[in-house]
């Protein structure tokens, strides 16, 4: 047997039981923790771990520890990305099993937006110095202008807008631009400044990230400033903002290098300790986007990244195509 046939072998054992296939089921919708995972299967986080371990072995799974927690997430590359898609198309749709882990799953969902928006609707007042976090604000302010500059842009989201700090940033240097965030008292927030500002050419609205309320090919610009570190599941936030990216438009994304800052998550409800480089540039690359060369701004003890890609094509003669 050659070493090729004898790791299939082994996918196809991995996948011979029925709480690793409900574990690949959920994990081909973001990215999760173990206790999550236990808790959707209703079974010991010990015997959840053994499973995952299988999987991500298998390569069906891919591992993502950071600090004291570990993620899982469906692997997207590789021989076992191609036995993950074959399988998750043979699941039905009506089974009963499936179908409760994905009424535990939507709770999950609902209680980490919960404890989010709680954290976030109790600092809206004070959500611009956390945009400062790791390095001083008006360096990165100055980087993501200089990003701009040069490159026409007609409309602009800004995703996980708080306060509406980017608006205000970069309204003068667009023709129209849209906020959105799910905290009703960031917006609250956002609409009072922009007002105060007299910045005419933008607005906010609430809205999701994961399922943006605009069209395919809506905005020459997306933004992501210190926001994807809150995500349950970056990939599919960057997936949303590219869909909503015009030809030749460009998403930028600022946020934290990696780090091993742990009291982040109970300090600031930080889901992820920052990014690494590769793993940013193998998103974009998986949305159909080019990376660019990254910015890094270097504080005392954390590194602020400027990650930008660009969606081939040619922008449209005439700007501004966000959906009333």
């Amino acid at each position: 047997m050659t070493a090729d046939l004898r790791k299939l072998v082994d996918r196809l054992k991995a996948v011979g039981d029925s709480s690793r296939i409900r574990l690949l089921a959920v994990c081909a919708q973001g990215e999760w923790t173990v206790s999550e995972l236990a808790r959707v299967l209703g079974q010991s986080q010990p015997r959840v771990s053994r499973h995952l371990r299988i999987l991500a072995e298998a390569g069906l799974l891919e591992r993502l520890p950071e600090g004291a927690w570990v993620f899982y997430r469906r692997a997207v590359e590789g021989p076992g990305a191609a036995v993950l898609d074959l399988l998750l198309d043979q699941l039905p749709v009506d089974d009963p099993t499936l179908a409760g882990d994905r009424e535990r799953l939507q709770r999950v969902r609902e209680e980490r937006r919960r404890e989010v928006e709680a954290f976030f609707d109790s600092r809206a007042l004070v959500w611009n110095s956390e945009r400062d976090l790791g390095v001083d604000g008006s360096l990165v302010d100055a980087a993501l202008l200089d990003l701009v500059r040069g490159h026409p842009v007609g409309s602009l989201l800004d995703v996980g807008t708080g306060t509406g700090h980017v608006l205000r940033l970069l309204a003068p240097h667009v023709e129209h631009a849209v906020g959105v965030d799910l905290s009703r008292d960031m917006l609250k927030v956002a609409r009072v400044e922009l007002d105060r500002a007299g910045i005419r050419n933008a607005r906010v609205q609430q809205a999701d990230m994961y399922a943006l309320p605009f069209p395919d090919g809506s905005f020459d610009l997306v933004t992501f400033h210190q926001v994807l570190h809150f995500a349950a599941d970056p990939a599919a936030a960057l997936a949303e903002a590219a869909r909503v990216l015009a030809p030749g438009g460009r998403l930028v994304v600022v946020d934290l290098a990696r780090h091993d800052r742990e009291d982040l998550r109970a300090l600031r409800r930080h889901r992820r300790l920052g990014f690494s480089d590769g793993e940013m540039d193998r998103w974009f690359r998986r949305v159909g986007l080019q990376p660019g060369t990254p910015r890094r701004l270097a504080g005392e003890e954390l590194t602020v990244v400027l990650w930008h890609g660009a969606r081939a094509g040619r922008p449209a003669r005439r700007l501004g195509r966000e959906a009333a």
